[in-house]
């Protein structure tokens, strides 16, 4: 992937190179981060979930790193998106299998990324955070709680707490409007282009994580600057006065 030169309040090109810019200094109040692929590494326990929903119905299990790049919007496109084109009529059965099955595993072995854990502890009392993800609410906290991440939010919306998931702006508008805070004083965090161009829509300032699952996405929407690790978003932060 090519970075090229942008910033907050920076023009992005739109060609699908952007600036990776080392000195690039974030005034922020809000921060709100995708979960699979930006704060948990649950790759696994989803492609599991979907295999075995789908041999549930005596169709064939697909490898693993296919899988993955089926997430990101939500459990009903990854299932669709898992079916062979001629068995699209057994959706909704494979699809209440993948959810049965995925509620028991959700943490078989999904773990915090590195870093995530620590740096959230050191950093909750300088800045507001707060959860947005396609994956569905219920699902959603029951990992943050069981991971003992959920204390660190105020706020937690899922891909059904709102009539429109990411990349449409709904959920994130509602969360700065919670926050009291402006959408250049925020920052949403994420792996795919849904959080880019969610971000974008909203007016926040946006940062792509390298390390999750979606980001051949960036060259498509690139976000305001990226990071390879979760610690390091934090050295490009500071509180907003």
């Amino acid at each position: 992937m090519v970075y090229s030169a942008s910033g907050p309040g920076g023009s992005l090109p739109r060609s699908g190179v952007f600036l990776y810019n080392d000195a690039m200094d974030v005034a922020a109040r809000l921060l709100v981060f995708d979960l699979d692929g930006t704060l948990i590494d649950s790759k696994v326990d989803l492609a599991n979930a979907v295999n075995v929903a789908l041999e549930s119905f005596d169709l064939p299990p697909l490898p693993n790193a296919l899988i993955y790049t089926y997430v990101g919007d939500g459990a009903t496109l990854l299932i669709r998106r898992a079916l062979p084109p001629e068995k699209a009529g057994f959706l909704p059965e494979v699809l209440e299998r993948f959810l049965s099955y995925y509620r028991n595993h959700l943490l078989d072995t999904t773990r915090p990324y590195p870093g995530v854990v620590d740096t959230l502890r050191k950093w909750s009392g300088m800045y507001r955070m707060a959860v947005l993800t396609n994956k569905g609410l219920a699902m959603t906290e029951a990992i943050l709680s069981g991971l003992s991440l959920l204390p660190y939010f105020f706020e937690v919306r899922g891909g059904d707490s709102f009539e429109n998931k990411k990349p449409h702006p709904q959920g994130l508008i509602h969360i700065l409007r919670e926050a009291g805070a402006a959408p250049r004083e925020a920052v949403m965090v994420g792996d795919s282009r849904n959080d880019i161009l969610a971000g974008r829509a909203a007016g926040t300032v946006t940062c792509g994580v390298t390390y999750g699952l979606g980001t051949e996405g960036f060259a498509e929407a690139p976000p305001d600057f990226t990071v390879d690790s979760f610690p390091e978003l934090f050295r490009r932060l500071r509180p907003a006065e």
